[in-house]
């Protein structure tokens, strides 16, 4: 495991957290957070802030949905869920990254050029 935490590219966190809803369901900011770190296997650190400017960026662009609920703590809290908007520009911007994740593996893997050697 490497020694830092990942600074994340931008998008790609409003992508982690459109697909963490997708994956598990309506959860609140907490939830998300906790559940990118687990998937990252602690590469990823997410403070308050940022998780939330994220939710901010999701709920203007009606991308996710929030209704306040009870959370396990029995304490109010804010749950996000997927909408139809969010779950088209999800399958959009994975598709997106999938072909910048290829683009950059050809990169990366190709052999070094003996030209000027």
């Amino acid at each position: 495991m490497p020694s830092e935490k990942l600074d994340l590219l931008q998008g790609t966190l409003d992508l982690m957290v459109l697909q963490t809803l997708r994956t598990m369901g309506p959860l609140h900011g907490y939830g998300i957070a906790r559940r990118i770190e687990q998937v990252g296997s602690g590469d990823i650190l997410l403070n308050q802030g940022t998780i939330y400017a994220s939710l901010v960026r999701l709920l203007q662009g009606k991308w996710i949905s929030a209704e306040w609920g009870t959370s396990e703590n029995n304490r109010r809290a804010k749950y996000y869920a997927l909408t139809a908007r969010g779950r088209k520009r999800l399958e959009a911007d994975a598709r997106n990254w999938q072909r910048v994740a290829d683009i950059m593996d050809r990169f990366l893997s190709s052999p070094p050029s003996t030209k000027g050697a």
